[in-house]
C-alpha cells in the first residue's frame, strides 16, 4: 500500500503560533490569512474550542449555524496535535521546539529517576511534581508576549501546573458553568481589553469518551449556542475569532497494546496513543537503529515510523531541539495514519477513549479559523 504524506504544520503562515501576534497587530496590518471580519477590528476575542477539527465541523455544518455563518477556513495545528502542545503554542506564539511542551506525556527527572509526566495534570506515577518540575522553568517563554491578556476559562484550571506553564501572568476569569463564558467576555470587552482569550473543553471530552454520534452532535449544538451568545454580547466593532487546538479520529477498539516483541528493545514508552515514543535501551550499541527497523516492520503499514532526529530534520516541531527539550522525548516515534492507537503498559484507563488525536492526518491537523463581528446593538 502507498503511505500518505503527513500534514506538516505551516509554522510561518496560517498556523496556531501566529494567532496572538496577528490579533495584536494594529487593525489593518494583519496577515492576509486572518479572516476579513477580524482585519480591522479594534478588539478581538479569541475563542478556542478544544477538539473541534475543521473536517469534523464541515461534516456537521448544518448543526452549527452560528459557526457555519462565520467567515474563514482551515489553518494548521502543531506537532503533536495534542492539547498541551497546541494551547502552549497559541499562548506563547512559538512552535513546540521553542517552548518545549512537545507532547502530552513527556519524560522528566523525578524523585524516582526518569519518569513520564502527564503535562495536563503535571503528575508522574509518583504524584504531583510541581515542586520538582517548575512549570515556569519547564516552559520559559512568557505567555502573550507579556501583554495583559485576560483568560476566560474553567475556574478549576486556575493555579494548575499546566496553566502556570502556558498562561502565567494572565488574569483569569474563571467560569463554573459554560453559560457564564459570554458574560465574562462581555465584561472584559466593555472594560476595554484589546484581546480576550476564552477556552472551552467540552467537545474534546465528549469525543474522547463517547465518540462521534448523538452525544457529539448535541455537544456541537451546545457550543454553537455559546458562539451565538458571544456574538450577541459583542458590539459590532469587536471581532470574535474561533479556532481549535486539534481535530479527532475515531479509533474506538482499534487502540491496542504495544507489541510485546518491543519489550526487550525499549526502556520505556511516552507520548500518547497516536504519537507514541519508544525509548531505546541505552546499554545496547546501535539500539536506536535496531528499534526503528523493528518498529517499521511492525507498524509501517499503518503508521509513520521515524527517529527523533528524522522528525527534527523534517521540521515537525518547527525548529531544532535543545538538549533539554530533546531529553523529554523518545528515540523512535510511531505515528499512525490509520485510525489506530498504541497503548503503553501503564495506560490502564486509555482503552476507554473512543476518539483520539496526536498524529498528522488531515482530520487531526486542520483546525478552523473563523471570524465574525459582534451583533450587539449599541
Amino acid at each position: 500500500m502507498s503511505v500518505p504524506q503527513p500534514v506538516i504544520p505551516d509554522y510561518q503562515g496560517a498556523n496556531l503560533v501566529g494567532l496572538i501576534p496577528a490579533f495584536s497587530a494594529p487593525a489593518g496590518h494583519r496577515p492576509q490569512w486572518v479572516p476579513e471580519p477580524i482585519q480591522g477590528a479594534e478588539q478581538v476575542v479569541l475563542f478556542v474550542i478544544d477538539g473541534l477539527g475543521w473536517l469534523q465541523l464541515k461534516e456537521r455544518s448544518h448543526m452549527a449555524p452560528a459557526l457555519s455563518n462565520m467567515i474563514g477556513g482551515p489553518i494548521t495545528s502543531v506537532v503533536p496535535t495534542t492539547t498541551a502542545t497546541a494551547l502552549t503554542s497559541i499562548t506563547v506564539s512559538a512552535p513546540p521546539a521553542a517552548h518545549g511542551i512537545v507532547g502530552y506525556k513527556l519524560v522528566v527527572q523525578g524523585e524516582a529517576g526518569r519518569e513520564v509526566m502527564n503535562v495536563l495534570r503535571w503528575r508522574t506515577p509518583s504524584g504531583d511534581v510541581r515542586q520538582t518540575v517548575d512549570p515556569a522553568a519547564f516552559q520559559p517563554i512568557i505567555p502573550f508576549g507579556g501583554r495583559p491578556v485576560p483568560v476566560v476559562s474553567k475556574a478549576e484550571f486556575n493555579g494548575t501546573g499546566f496553566s502556570t506553564a502556558h498562561q502565567r501572568g494572565a488574569a483569569l476569569a474563571g467560569w463554573v458553568q459554560p453559560s457564564s463564558l459570554a458574560v465574562d467576555v462581555h465584561r472584559l470587552v466593555a472594560e476595554g481589553a484589546p484581546l480576550v482569550y476564552a477556552y472551552y473543553e467540552g467537545v474534546d471530552k465528549v469525543a474522547h469518551f463517547q465518540g462521534f454520534g448523538d452525544h457529539y452532535d448535541a455537544e456541537l449544538i451546545a457550543v454553537d449556542r455559546i458562539v451565538a451568545d458571544l456574538l450577541d454580547s459583542l458590539p459590532a466593532g469587536v471581532a470574535l475569532a474561533v479556532t481549535s487546538d486539534h481535530g479527532q479520529v475515531d479509533v474506538g477498539p482499534r487502540a491496542r497494546a504495544l507489541d510485546p516483541r518491543l519489550a526487550g528493545e525499549i526502556e520505556m514508552a511516552s507520548g500518547e496513543a497516536r504519537f507514541r515514543w519508544l525509548h531505546a535501551r541505552s546499554d545496547v550499541a546501535g539500539s536506536v537503529e535496531s528499534l526503528a527497523a523493528m518498529a517499521g516492520d511492525l507498524y509501517g503499514g499503518e503508521a509513520w515510523v521515524a527517529t527523533c532526529d528524522q522528525i527534527e530534520a523534517d521540521g515537525w516541531f518547527g525548529g531544532p531541539l535543545t538538549p533539554v527539550v530533546r531529553a523529554r522525548l523518545g528515540d523512535v516515534a510511531v505515528v499512525p495514519f490509520e485510525p489506530v492507537g498504541y497503548l503503553a503498559p501503564s495506560e490502564t484507563a486509555e482503552p476507554l477513549l473512543v476518539c483520539r488525536h496526536g498524529s498528522l492526518t488531515p482530520e487531526e491537523m486542520f483546525v478552523p479559523l473563523l471570524g465574525q463581528r459582534g451583533r450587539l446593538a449599541t
